[in-house]
């Protein structure tokens, strides 16, 4: 059973530590947030696409969040290296602050975003 939601792609679509899907959201009153959605560890995890440092989208290339480990999201403009699964800055100039979460969910086979 999946809550109010709105479809964000085909669960296919989102690779272990490979490529994310970009997508939109509302968030405070703006209808066009950019968001992304990547698989970490078997689970598919959601955040706005800006840093928690400065207000710029994280991705070095559309969709390529994960730096060489495939451990780590990192922001391409000045390289703060976030965990994937809660967000959390481990290393750059944000260090202990978080991304946005996003709140999704996987059914069958299928990525929903949840309102």
């Amino acid at each position: 059973m999946v809550a109010a939601s709105r479809l964000i792609c085909d669960a296919r679509e989102i690779e272990e530590g490979g490529r994310g899907v970009r997508f939109v959201v509302e968030r405070n009153g703006n209808p066009s947030q950019p968001a992304f959605a990547v698989r970490f560890e078997g689970v598919v995890y959601a955040y706005l696409n800006r840093c928690a440092h400065i207000p710029v989208e994280l991705d070095w290339a559309p969709g390529e969040f994960f730096d060489v480990s495939k451990l780590y999201l990192i922001c391409s403009t000045h390289g703060a290296m976030y965990l994937p699964d809660t967000g959390r800055c481990v290393a750059g100039p944000c260090k202990g602050c978080n991304l946005v979460r996003v709140p999704v969910q996987e059914v069958d086979g299928k990525v929903y975003l949840i309102d």
